[in-house]
């Protein structure tokens, strides 16, 4: 059996529809619902020493729909369900805003690695839609798809890697190492 690959020096997930169920503009940290097997793929990716963070687009907040304070009451939310994260970087922008860090831009992923102190080629970005890959592919790191409903089927064919969900993305992240095989 060939040696396994090494394990990346990160791992970052977009959060609405990756890792919580997307309720747009969100600003109720009541209605924060982890998706399917998310807690276990984190814990997976923490038992291995792998740092994890997220990279997350707010427009909500430039648009006036999400106030400074709920976002913050949102995310800790996800932190008490889903945390410790090592890392949060926030797009508080909307897409006419111009900015470095609105993915697909790659801003949100080079910092985060920056913060992490690794280089974003050796990081992962595990994401629902094309502007999450695009982002890990503009920052020089690996992106894997996990579609949703709303991802589009050009999406799922530009992705230069597709699992059908968090575990098998956290396997993909790992060399193939699944949950069950002994690691």
């Amino acid at each position: 059996m060939p040696q396994a690959a090494r394990p990346p020096a990160a791992v970052l997930f977009d959060r609405d529809g990756t890792l919580i169920h997307d309720v747009p503009y969100n600003s109720d940290p009541e209605r924060v619902r982890p998706v399917a097997g998310a807690r276990e793929a984190l814990d997976r990716l923490r038992a291995e020493g792998i740092p994890i963070g997220i990279v997350t687009n707010q427009s909500g907040v430039a648009k006036g729909l999400i106030a400074p304070e709920d976002l913050r009451a949102v995310n800790d939310r996800v932190d008490a369900l889903l945390g410790p994260f090592e890392v949060w970087e926030i797009c508080r922008h909307d897409d006419g805003d111009r900015c470095d860090c609105r993915k697909p831009a790659p801003g949100l992923v080079l910092r985060a690695a920056r913060r992490l102190g690794v280089p974003p080629e050796d990081c992962v970005v595990i994401g629902d839609i094309g502007r999450d890959v695009e982002a890990a592919r503009a920052a020089g790191a690996r992106g894997i798809l996990v579609p949703t409903p709303v991802t589009l089927p050009e999406e799922v064919a530009a992705a230069p890697e597709v699992a059908s969900d968090l575990a098998a993305a956290v396997d993909l992240v790992l060399g193939g190492r699944s949950a069950h095989s002994g690691g």
